[in-house]
């Protein structure tokens, strides 16, 4: 059995490949560089489409010409030249778009997707907490309802895309109350909701950008909330439901960070093997020798075994999307394999591309060392590989806490 994207899908690579080149290669080194959010750049990615992959054409999306695939292949091109637009793609649909598509009422999508899917503003996910990354459970961030309107009290850290000039919104998990406790537990447990607060809202701020090893040119900030006001038709879905929704967004962006790396291990292959070809040493290019030559082929290898896994999940989720087969298990099992696979091979990857270098790779100058600085987050953001390794034990049916 072989897989294959579409002709569709491989024209629009071409098309994006095509965009990538030419308005993100040429300034990724400086926009690393500088630390620079590059807005201008960004909005050309919405008029190109990207941020509209899988919303409805009422919403100024692709509806029916676009799918979760065709996303994968944006972020893993975009990422081939610089993975920090790829997370900024990525989180701005996966954790910006989707939540509010898939969980809001007519009068919230009306509100927020025509600019966000137009990609003429961002949207940021804020779920994690210095006390609760991984064990979301233990979310400290509250939302009290009084008097019609939510109050909003607590902290954010590492949320991507939420202090740009162009945000216009955060979705933020928070305790809205407790819940008793089913199955072999007994007591009380919280009840998290999500809250939808605008940029610019009382109380509201966006903190001082992180100074990160790597993804320089993303925005990423931590945030605080205090006596955040927000109307009481903020909440974003059922109330007491925001775990399990944040639980199926991050089942989706498991499978966008795989695509990420896709692109961080292309990225990884190409310039190893250009590098291989020119650089000489003792009469001839390096690529003539065994040892260096194993260690590309093993990049080979590990980039398609990748591309399979990711396109392999990202193609459940359309399917089970268009409702022609596919069941959530399946797919949760598939997203976590994708994302724990893909991401420790990006991070091999560009130690393999690194020493491939030798010492100019240890340089600034050349684009690996950018990629090795960029892919570690990987096996990191949307659950770490620990907790990968957690839900495919629990998937197979092991008792694992």
């Amino acid at each position: 059995m072989t897989f294959e994207l579409s002709r569709e899908h491989e024209e629009f690579r071409r098309s994006v490949r095509e965009f990538a080149e030419a308005e993100i290669a040429p300034h990724a080194a400086q926009w690393d560089r500088d630390h620079h959010f590059p807005v201008d750049v960004v909005q050309k990615m919405g008029k190109l489409g990207l941020f509209g992959l899988t919303a409805p054409e009422e919403y100024g999306g692709m509806g029916e010409d676009g799918d979760f695939t065709s996303l994968c292949v944006a972020i893993e091109e975009i990422g081939r030249v610089d993975q920090s637009m790829g997370i900024t793609l990525e989180a701005a649909v996966g954790l910006g778009i989707n939540p509010i598509l898939t969980y809001g009422t007519k009068d919230q999508k009306d509100t927020w997707l025509p600019q966000l899917v137009a990609g003429e503003r961002l949207a940021g996910f804020g779920l994690t907490e210095p006390g609760a990354g991984s064990d979301a459970g233990a979310t400290k961030t509250k939302a009290e309802l009084v008097g019609g309107e939510w109050v909003v009290n607590g902290a954010k850290q590492f949320i991507t895309n939420s202090g740009s000039e162009i945000t216009s919104v955060v979705t933020v998990t928070a305790r809205t109350g407790t819940r008793a406790s089913t199955g072999a537990t007994t007591g009380e447990k919280p009840e998290i909701s999500t809250i939808i607060v605008p940029s610019g809202t009382p109380g509201f701020t966006a903190e001082k950008a992180y100074d990160k090893l790597g993804w320089h040119a993303s925005d990423t900030h931590p945030l605080s909330f205090e006596d955040v006001r927000v109307p009481e038709e903020n909440l974003l879905g059922e109330r007491g439901r925001g775990y399990a929704q944040f639980l199926a967004t991050l089942d989706d962006g498991r499978v966008a960070i795989a695509a990420l790396a896709v692109g961080c291990i292309q990225a990884c292959l190409d310039m190893s093997l250009q590098y291989a070809g020119e650089r000489q040493t003792f009469g001839g290019p390096i690529g003539r020798k065994q040892g260096l030559a194993f260690q590309i082929s093993d990049l080979e290898v590990m980039l398609h075994a990748s591309r399979l896994l990711t396109y392999r999940a990202a193609a459940m989720k359309d399917a089970m999307d268009r409702g022609t087969g596919g069941s959530m298990k399946e797919f949760k099992q598939a997203a976590a394999v994708a994302k724990l696979y893909t991401t420790e091979s990006a991070v091999t990857a560009t130690r393999i591309a690194t020493q491939v270098f030798g010492g100019y790779g240890f340089m600034e100058e050349y684009p690996v060392a950018r990629f090795y600085r960029d892919a570690k987050v990987l096996e990191i953001g949307e659950g770490t590989s620990e907790v990968q390794r957690m839900l495919i034990a629990r998937g197979l049916g092991l008792p694992v806490e």
